[in-house]
């Protein structure tokens, strides 16, 4: 297993210590890279595409995906803790660093950009902000027609129903990881492009 911490000069292991007293976030974990090795050996990104990692913590996913597809990304994140350490992982990183920026913002607060393409989800907030930026994300649909990915890893029955059931997208990809049948992602697309 290669170790991409080392590989990227970055420090994104470790959980969080202690819980934040909000109902509506939850405890930061980052994505294991084994994990995002299966998901992304089965499902690609493009030099073009742009990823936004709602709940980014460190930055670890924005500095694999663009370390591995050459694609840019944001990590949105509402910990001033994690904010720094994610700063100061993209001042280490050995890539290019223009294609890679991070937000201390609440994620409803994140205004997308008609660049933003891929939207990942590790189970970062409650269900009620999550349809909030999905509205946002579907907002930005409108006004800049093209096709979009959600990504939820670990996805909450939640995410999914809501998504099922009260938006345009679609799953278009399940990747399930050994073990835990929890452990898998989920892509969702919604395609709109006007002639």
């Amino acid at each position: 297993m290669k170790n991409f911490d080392e590989i990227l000069n970055i420090h994104t292991s470790g959980d969080q210590i202690g819980f934040h007293k909000s109902f509506h976030y939850h405890r930061y974990e980052p994505t294991p890279y084994q994990g995002l090795e299966k998901l992304f050996s089965e499902y690609g990104l493009r030099s073009s595409d742009r990823l936004v990692d709602f709940g980014c913590g460190k930055g670890r996913l924005p500095f694999y995906i663009h370390h591995t597809f050459r694609a840019s990304a944001a990590g949105v994140e509402m910990s001033e803790d994690f904010y720094r350490e994610a700063l100061e992982n993209l001042r280490t990183y050995k890539g290019e660093k223009a294609r890679i920026s991070f937000q201390c913002i609440l994620a409803q607060e994140y205004e997308i950009t008609p660049q933003d393409s891929h939207f990942y989800f590790f189970n970062p907030f409650s269900v009620k902000i999550f349809m909030k930026v999905v509205n946002s994300i579907l907002l930005s649909a409108e006004e800049n027609p093209r096709k979009m990915d959600i990504i939820l890893y670990y996805p909450s029955e939640d995410y999914i129903f809501y998504l099922e059931n009260s938006t345009p997208f679609e799953l278009i990809k399940e990747v399930v990881l050994e073990g835990d049948e929890n452990e898998r992602f989920l892509v969702y697309r919604f395609n709109q492009t006007f002639d």
